[in-house]
This record gives C-alpha cells, sequence and structure tokens, in this order.
C-alpha cells in the first residue's frame, strides 16, 4: 500500500523544494526511518512537541536528547551536524563578499554563531582590505566589561590575522539588545587601540532574540 503523502518528505521536497517542508518533515528527512511502529514524521513531530520547537530541540542539551526515546546518538549527531553546516554556510558566504555589503549575510550568520548561547561571548570579525572575512573568532567568555575584554589581546590577535578591519560582536542572552554603559566604552577603547595600527572598526553587533543591534547604524561608531 502506498504512503500518505505526508509520510514522503523526501518526494515533497523534489516536487515543491525545500522551503515547502514542515519542520516535522525536514526532521524525518533527516532521520531517514521512524523507530518500531512509529513513522519518521510522526516521531519528529513528537520530539517538536516534546522540546517544544525546533530551536529548542536543537540546542537541547546532549543528556537530555539522548534520554529521549527515538533520538539516540545516532539522530544527535545527524542534527548537531546540520546545524554545523547551517553555520558554516554563512561562513562560506561572508568569505565571498564584503561584509558591509552583505549586512544581512553578516547579521544571519552572527545569530546562528550566538543567539543560543547560555552565556556572554565577545567574538571578533577579522577583515581584510576588501572587507572580506579573513577569520572569525571566540575571543573572550564572560559579562563584557573593562576587565573581561582585554584591548592587548585583541590587538594581538587583529596583526596575527593580519586584518586590514574588523567587526566586533558579543551576545545578550537576556535577550536585550540595548548597549550597555560596558558595551559603549570597551568599544571605543578597541576602536583608539586599532586606529593606532591603522585597524578600522566597522561596526559591534549586538546578538539577541532574533535581533541583531549595530553600534555603526545608531552612530556609536
Amino acid at each position: 500500500m502506498q504512503e500518505p503523502s505526508e509520510a514522503r518528505p523526501r518526494e515533497k521536497l523534489l516536487s515543491q523544494g525545500a522551503a515547502a517542508l514542515r519542520d516535522e518533515e525536514l526532521l524525518a528527512l533527516l532521520f531517514g526511518t521512524g523507530v518500531r511502529g512509529v513513522p519518521a514524521v510522526e516521531l519528529a513531530r513528537a520530539l517538536l512537541a516534546d522540546f517544544g520547537s525546533l530551536r529548542a530541540l536543537l540546542n537541547a542539551e546532549r543528556t537530555r536528547c539522548l534520554a529521549r526515546a527515538g533520538i539516540g546518538p545516532a539522530r544527535y549527531a545527524l542534527l548537531q551536524a546540520a546545524v554545523e553546516l547551517a553555520r558554516r554556510h554563512f561562513h562560506a558566504a561572508l568569505r565571498s563578499v564584503p561584509a558591509l555589503s552583505a549586512p544581512e549575510t553578516t547579521r544571519s550568520f552572527l545569530l546562528g554563531q550566538l543567539r543560543d548561547r547560555p552565556y556572554e561571548v565577545f567574538c571578533c570579525l577579522y577583515l581584510d582590505n576588501r572587507h572580506r572575512l579573513i577569520h572569525f573568532e571566540e575571543l573572550f567568555r564572560g559579562t563584557i566589561d573593562r576587565a573581561g575584554v582585554h584591548p592587548r589581546e585583541v590587538l594581538r590577535q587583529t596583526l596575527l590575522h593580519n586584518a586590514a578591519a574588523v567587526i566586533f560582536a558579543h551576545n545578550h542572552p537576556s535577550g536585550v539588545l540595548e548597549p550597555s554603559q560596558a558595551d559603549e566604552l570597551i568599544t571605543r577603547r578597541l576602536r583608539d587601540a586599532l586606529a593606532l595600527v591603522d585597524v578600522r572598526v566597522l561596526d559591534h553587533f549586538i546578538v539577541g532574540e532574533g535581533v541583531c543591534y549595530s553600534f555603526a547604524e545608531h552612530g556609536l561608531l
């Protein structure tokens, strides 16, 4: 007997495109098969209901995922691989075009990297003289303040990568986008330190809940 159309996400993708698939269908396509007595689409639908959303499932702790019947190490590895592929896709896109000419690509990349971190991280995008990405690096963890971010280390790493310009980014796990006084102060200190070696600070992004705040767009650089 032929399977119902919703149980054949591969055929749906091939005929209508990946964007036409629901979350559970995409998951089912990754899983390939379900478990005994439960088709892949039904398993995926149950997992989304248990975890609350696709995002929650993809960012769940490993121990919680493995404790849920129907996932297991193989499926957990598939989910993590899919997330990492998406991150690398945006990373590759930034290497091919100037960061400032593709602001949405830059924002999507930073959201993918920082949005779901449970702690604050301070990162740097090192750019060449055409503002194409050379390297992305997490430099510091913890609250962004004068003690947490060290201009000397930022300067050292910038010179190591032979960058002509940089973009800074850090996340606010609370989701609040507005920069603190400490955020503004450390940005000015870094800008002034890098200016001594002719390296421009093009922007500093704060990553919140699905949105990025740009210092440059708000006249803070």
